[in-house]
């Protein structure tokens, strides 16, 4: 059989890019994937258009970054958004930057990210092999090696970039976590980031499949205290909420109580909302008050709107009293929902928990506790906002345990 230097565990973005940098250092490498094909998650990443990247400082990227940002600084500095978007660019892969700094290929196809880092692994001539790792074999506190269901493959190190929990059916089923703790590292417990959450109640289900674009969204706890702050897109589900803010502001919700306070009309104070609705309202005096409000919102708001007000959705529009239409204008403000949890795991775009990084080196990714252990991406416990920071955090830590592996 022939020898490797070293064996990067995991086909995903970070093992592919880990695989590929080890071997322009002129190592050895075989790259072990378990599924058939490389790239799995990959491909369903940004709605499968793959979001690369974010066309941004590295230091943008790390304030992005709400777990264990400080210990990416080193990665992040080495390799930032630009040199991912100059790889990427040299090797074939056209990119283009759209709103929110958002990277991604001109194709608008992830089909070409992976296609590009197929081809670069080809060039670099690193063998891919389907097998699932077993065990990291180590002595006197060295990797020797990976025990597969098959065979043990000898190999001085190994990048252990086998992703986190989240999308189950691409192979993200937790082995690294598994081969990590056995080799006596600490495993953060994991949990879902950047995933949709569940609502109390049902006015989100009735206004399911409805999608707001400029909202304020504000994640307050059970003393009201603001967790967290966003603007932009947030859509109804048959199960609560979802959206890029949902996602970014799940990333911030602790214990019970939680809720999300919407403000509806963003561009307007209270002041100008308010002579917005009575100028509607004097339009279409005579209309019923659920047939006077479509200006001013979606239709399948409004009956939501008018029972949390207590109005009649037939009571004629000149009948609305001041108080009620003050009451109004602040509902629209402060549109509040309770949250009673988060989506499952297997939901979540990325894991949050992991390796934990106090016992991994930042300036190489390598184990404090095994000589020739690597890790690389979502295994670690670190994660980050939406809009191509989490892959960004793949691509640098994979070439720095790359570019360590040895």
């Amino acid at each position: 059989m022939k020898s490797f230097d070293g064996i990067v565990i995991g086909g995903g973005p970070a093992g592919m890019f880990a695989a590929i940098t080890a071997a322009k250092q002129g190592q050895r490498v075989l790259l072990l994937e378990k599924n058939d094909r490389l790239g799995k998650k990959l491909l369903i990443t940004g709605k499968g258009r793959c979001n690369v990247t974010s066309d941004c400082s590295a230091q943008e990227v790390l304030q992005n970054t709400h777990r264990n940002g400080r210990f990416l600084y080193s990665a992040m500095t080495a390799f930032p958004p630009e040199k991912t978007k100059a790889f990427f660019e040299e090797h074939g892969c056209e990119l283009k930057t759209e709103r929110g700094n958002r990277v991604f290929p001109v194709s608008d196809k992830s089909s070409s990210v992976l296609e590009c880092l197929r081809g670069e692994l080809k060039t670099q001539g690193v063998p891919v092999k389907q097998g699932r790792a077993r065990h990291i074999l180590t002595e006197k506190g060295q990797v020797i090696g990976v025990e597969t269901e098959e065979e043990t493959i000898p190999a001085s190190w190994v990048i252990l970039a086998t992703g986190g929990l989240s999308y189950p059916a691409t192979g993200s089923t937790g082995d690294g976590y598994r081969m990590a703790a056995e080799l006596g590292h600490t495993v953060i417990p994991q949990e879902g980031s950047l995933v949709p959450l569940e609502t109390e109640g049902t006015d989100c289900q009735e206004m399911q499949g409805l999608s707001l674009r400029n909202v304020g969204v504000k994640l307050v706890d059970s003393k009201g205290k603001a967790l967290y702050k966003d603007f932009g897109e947030l859509l109804f589900t048959h199960f609560g909420v979802s959206g890029p803010t949902v996602l970014s502001a799940s990333c911030h919700l602790k214990g019970a109580g939680c809720r999300l306070v919407l403000d509806l009309k963003p561009a307007l104070d209270e002041n100008k909302l308010d002579a917005r609705i009575l100028r509607d309202l004097t339009l279409y005096q005579n209309r019923s008050m659920e047939n006077a409000l479509t200006d001013l919102l979606p239709r399948s708001m409004i009956p939501v709107i008018l029972r949390r007000l207590d109005i009649d959705p037939a009571a004629q529009a000149n009948s609305l009293t001041r108080q009620k239409r003050r009451a109004l204008v602040e509902l629209l403000k402060n549109f509040s929902i309770s949250i009673t949890g988060k989506r499952p795991v297997a939901e979540a775009i990325i894991t949050s928990g992991g390796v934990k990084t106090a016992e991994v080196d930042p300036k190489t990714m390598e184990s404090k506790k095994v000589r020739g252990l690597y890790f690389a991406g979502e295994i670690l416990d670190s994660d980050a906002y939406t809009g191509g920071f989490n892959l960004q955090i793949a691509w640098a830590t994979a070439y720095t345990a790359g570019i360590a592996g040895k």
